[in-house]
């Protein structure tokens, strides 16, 4: 067997090549000569992307040995870990800002980014991709769920605040119902997904797990445990060094968040959906993206805002009207190009052109002013 082959069979993949990061990373960290939070911030972010691959390999193997039910769950749940470590330690920071900006972002990130590069790739090699219209549907109709759960909070503040009633504590009062409603559902989506309607939807998330592939069970916990151990590690220096870096980089919280802290933890993760959708498999390629948006809002958020009154600080689902309007309209579009089941790399281009014209908005958005 080469050594090529080796790597690949113990999940070894050109994200690895960024592992470098890590010792550079906490070195520039401890070694105070070397310190500099611009490069420490870039250093840290590069660093978790392979780490946040290994934790959702590893997340997976652990899966395929677990069977069907449980694998699914744990694949559900811990979909979107590094994201959730990163947006427990800016919490922990009292960086609310960045926590809801990165939620709007890996959101908006998996449906037009993640879904549209995979449109992209697979239709370069197949002219015409087909994909379940039902599970399309289905999805869908529970993204919309999560953008209108993201978007009452907004519209209460707002009209709250022009009837001249608006208090901190109705919007966390609001905010904190918005949320249990949404961990209920998560549940309930995923009993009709891994249960239900398993046969209908096809299992989610569900790679070749024939014994060959499939790692020892110590090498699937080691690397999980080491994993997520430098993700919350790393996470401390990348969200430590976010005010100072965002200045030198003469960047805003907002676009911080949506943007880079968004991609560091998908990148790795979702290259699978790349890699499907290059398979001619876009079912899974969707179930990837859309799957991990409806994550990001049913479970991740509430479990965010739940954390939030953990750390004395809570958070409250009140957005900015940019992010609303980036997300309710990025559901919008993926609903159009997926309601007839069907896919061309055309309509991948109109779904990174969407979402290259969302960062533009972030980009340009002056922070708000301080009163």
């Amino acid at each position: 067997m080469s050594w090529s082959a080796r790597l690949t069979r113990w999940g070894f993949t050109p994200f690895d090549l960024l592992l470098f990061a890590v010792p550079v990373a906490i070195a520039l960290r401890y070694v105070e000569a070397w310190y500099n939070a611009t490069l420490l911030f870039v250093t840290a972010a590069l660093a978790i992307v392979p780490l946040a691959g290994w934790m959702g390999r590893a997340t997976e193997q652990l899966a395929a040995r677990s069977g069907a039910g449980v694998g699914g769950f744990l694949n559900a749940t811990f979909g979107n870990a590094a994201e959730l470590i990163i947006g427990l330690v800016a919490l922990s920071k009292g960086l609310t800002g960045v926590v809801k900006a990165s939620i709007t972002g890996s959101i908006i990130g998996n449906l037009l980014l993640v879904l549209g590069v995979s449109i992209l790739a697979g239709g370069l090699r197949y002219p015409h991709q087909t994909f379940n219209q039902t599970a399309a549907r289905i999805s869908a109709t529970s993204l919309g769920l999560g953008a209108i759960a993201l978007l009452i909070p907004t519209i209460f503040h707002r009209s709250a605040e022009l009837r001249g009633g608006w208090t901190a504590a109705g919007e966390q009062r609001l905010s904190l119902a918005i949320v249990i409603v949404l961990f209920v559902t998560y549940f309930f989506s995923l009993l009709f997904h891994l249960v239900t309607h398993r046969d209908l939807l096809g299992a989610p998330l569900q790679k070749e797990t024939d014994a060959e592939k499939l790692w020892p069970l110590w090498q699937s916990i080691t690397a999980l445990a080491i994993a997520t151990a430098l993700i919350a590690w790393l996470s401390e220096f990348l969200v430590g060094s976010i005010e100072a870096a965002r200045h030198s980089l003469g960047l805003t919280e907002l676009f911080v968040g949506v943007v880079i802290v968004a991609l560091v933890g998908n990148a790795a993760e979702h290259s699978t959906a790349v890699w499907m959708a290059w398979k001619n498999e876009m079912d899974l390629s969707l179930s990837i993206a859309t799957g991990s948006s409806l994550q990001m809002a049913l479970f991740v958020t509430p479990v965010l805002v739940f954390s939030s009154y953990a750390f004395g600080d809570p958070m409250t689902l009140e957005f900015s009207l940019p992010e609303i309007a980036a997300i309710v309209l990025s559901v919008w579009i993926v609903g159009q190009i997926s309601g007839d089941g069907e896919s061309n790399w055309l309509e991948g281009v109109q779904l990174l052109s969407v979402y290259i014209i969302t960062g533009i908005l972030f980009y340009f958005l002056p922070a708000p002013s301080i009163h």
